[in-house]
């Protein structure tokens, strides 16, 4: 996959989506490559599976972490090990001295446990926005993981990002659900990333996952906001937490059959055109 990312040619003001897989993306524009929740390892698998939840993955990683070393910026929306991967994270810092990694308080504070080098760690707080390169920004969102977690320090336990590629915008949620303000906030996107697993009692209380977004609250986002295309995520990797991604066509369908989406395969490449 590495070579594949490399080799591809974008024309001006295209952006390229590689999905590798759970909410994990690359984003290729204008020669950077930014990371987002890459997890490419069995890292949950043989940390967190029990008797009750069984945790183990559908699909291999498409991509090597150790294939990583050309990423620019790594991001990661919080500190689940799902999004911020131990294993990922300490194989690119080792392959990848120019990587910097960017997140809220919590994810940070992770990061500097796994010995990431400092120089490189970037805390974001909510609504701040970035300059990565003269083309490049993104806006750290406040994320509400079934609710807002505040911090302690000015901020939320969980972000999602807005980028903005030139003139293209690019929001991907993290793990988030509903709330006030959000809207407001990621208004007019280009492509809008959201989970669609969903939230319930049981997931919740008995076997201690919380939730996100379902389908019909991930397409009524879309519509309210006026996002030109819709992708889920978040829906695939582990069947303990998963969910069929025909209810999120359905969805679609049923509340608004205009709305552009696209579901990706484990390692699918898709141009922002």
């Amino acid at each position: 996959m590495k070579k594949r990312i490399l080799e591809t040619r974008l024309a001006e003001g295209q952006a390229a989506l590689f999905y590798l897989g759970q909410v994990g993306f690359l984003i290729k524009y204008e020669e950077k490559y930014i990371l987002i929740d890459g997890y490419l390892t069995e890292y949950v698998d043989r940390n967190f599976s029990t008797e009750e939840v069984v945790w183990k993955r559908r699909y291999p990683a498409p991509v090597d972490p150790a294939e990583l070393d050309f990423v620019d910026y790594v991001f990661c929306t919080h500190a689940h090990s799902d999004h911020t991967d131990p294993w990922t994270l300490t194989k690119i810092a080792e392959v990848n001295p120019k990587a910097c990694y960017f997140g809220p308080h919590a994810v940070v504070q992770a990061y500097k446990e796994m010995g990431l080098p400092e120089t490189s760690l970037r805390e974001l707080k909510p609504d701040e926005e970035v300059e990565l390169t003269d083309s490049i920004r993104v806006t750290a969102i406040p994320a509400a993981h079934e609710e807002l977690h505040p911090d302690g320090f000015g901020g939320y336990e969980e972000a999602g990002y807005v980028f903005r590629l030139g003139d293209r915008k690019v929001y991907h949620a993290g793990d988030c659900c509903l709330y006030d303000g959000l809207e407001e906030r990621v208004q007019g996107c280009d492509a809008m990333l959201l989970p669609i697993n969903g939230r319930d009692y049981y997931r919740r209380y008995k076997k201690d996952i919380i939730g996100n977004f379902d389908s019909v609250e991930a397409v009524t986002l879309a519509k309210h906001t006026g996002a030109k295309l819709l992708i889920p995520m978040h829906f695939d990797l582990y069947d303990v937490n998963a969910v069929n991604p025909a209810y999120f066509v359905d969805s679609v369908t049923r509340l608004n059959p205009f709305q552009p989406f696209h579901i990706f395969a484990p390692g699918e490449r898709f141009i922002l055109a």
